[in-house]
């Protein structure tokens, strides 16, 4: 239970806080957002990738006498869902008809609160570190009331605004190094990625999923970010570390996606009970998270580069399988349930592993009945045909730039 006073109060001196805090790089989402009606925007995405940031650009840009709130705030930490009452007398004291809550999924029954403040007319704008703000936890309560949309580190564009850097193979090398969390490209410090895994292991996924086993929870996560763009499936991972039940492995691996962590990608079948049977691919949500925190001492960085076009495209698409049958081919990118294209990811084409490479998309297009498809690579350009479909090999600061 908090005090009113104190809730005035932290409103009040956070609003400071953000009237001296630098809003940073104008991010590319910002012009997407939609304006606010009779619907919640709701901004989900990893821990410290800059929702805060982008709700301080949106209430400067747009909404400059918006109430903000942030729930991490330590002066919270009491606030229970009671004291919502005692937050409205506030909200109407001080008369605010946009309402702008940071983190706000920590606080029991929130959605009740939100969908009760749009039936009363206000404006909404909600941020949170956990997917399931986009889908599980809104069950009925928001239905038809909700906007959402999907923050990430920042994307390769705006690496290189902020670097202030060309598109080129160097600096896509430099991005595929460090990443696009913007505290890291800032300060430098692996120490902020570390903390940050951990954070995310301990915060987001044992505190808030009530897990014990929090020891083989981390050598999990970290010998999954050790082995991205490899195949991955319960059973295995089961045997590797000696967990009771594939079930409880399983809720790691949705308890991880749910966080940001990481990413899975299914084979793709038009038989949704093939694809569960079958491995799938994991992916990081960040390359320099992949670089501070994987136990692995090799450099590999096919995997790594592979990883980086898996966030490309999944910027725009929900829908990426990898298609495996005699060959195999990275990514099938589908879009509304139809297939949009096929993308082969090549570190460095040469003749050990040209027709390799060739062969695996071309059997995809084949499947798809589609005449060309795109190889990318660091630098390479060149153009295939084969079995009369065309392949475009495009380097990735080209590829990731213009699609």
């Amino acid at each position: 239970m908090i005090l009113k006073a104190t809730i005035s109060q932290i409103i009040h001196a956070q609003r400071l806080n953000l009237e001296h805090k630098d809003i940073g790089l104008k991010r590319d989402t910002l012009p997407l957002l939609p304006d606010l009606a009779s619907h919640a925007l709701i901004v989900s995405g990893i821990r410290r990738c800059g929702k805060s940031t982008l709700l301080f650009q949106l209430l400067k840009s747009k909404y400059p006498a918006a109430l903000y709130l942030n729930f991490e705030d330590p002066r919270l930490y009491e606030f229970e869902n009671n004291d919502f009452s005692r937050l409205d007398e506030v909200i109407k004291e001080q008369k605010f008809t946009v309402l702008m809550f940071d983190e706000i999924q920590i606080i029991p029954e929130w959605e009740r609160y939100v969908r009760q403040k749009l039936d009363e007319g206000y404006k909404i704008v909600v941020t949170g570190s956990n997917a399931s703000l986009l889908s599980r936890e809104l069950g009925t309560k928001l239905t038809g009331r909700h906007i959402t949309k999907e923050l990430f580190p920042f994307s390769y564009h705006e690496f290189i605004s902020f670097q202030k850097l060309k598109a080129s193979a160097d600096s896509l090398l430099t991005y595929l190094n460090v990443g696009g969390f913007p505290e890291y490209l800032k300060q430098g410090s692996d120490e902020i990625l570390n903390h940050l895994f951990e954070d995310i292991l301990i915060r987001d996924i044992a505190v808030r999923y009530n897990i014990k086993d929090v020891r083989t929870l981390q050598r999990l996560a970290q010998y999954l970010i050790s082995n991205v763009g490899k195949l991955i499936s319960g059973n295995k991972l089961k045997n590797i570390f000696e967990v009771g039940a594939t079930s409880t492995v399983l809720e790691y691996l949705s308890h991880m996606e749910y966080s940001y962590l990481l990413h899975f990608i299914p084979k793709f079948s038009y038989s949704l009970k093939k694809q569960i049977a079958n491995p799938r691919k994991v992916y990081a949500i960040d390359t320099g998270l992949i670089n501070v925190n994987s136990g692995s001492f090799t450099e590999d960085n096919g995997r790594k580069f592979e990883n980086l076009i898996f966030l490309h495209l999944r910027r725009t698409y929900k829908e990426i399988y990898y298609f495996s049958e005699k060959g195999e081919c990275d990514f099938i990118a589908f879009k509304n349930g139809a297939f949009n294209q096929a993308i082969q990811v090549c570190y460095e084409l040469n003749p050990d592993n040209l027709n390799r490479e060739l062969n695996g998309i071309i059997e995809a297009l084949e499947f798809f009945d589609v005449q060309e498809g795109m190889l990318i690579t660091i630098d390479q350009k060149d153009k295939f045909e084969k079995n009369g479909k065309i392949i475009n090999v495009i380097p990735a600061h080209e590829f990731i730039v213009n699609h």
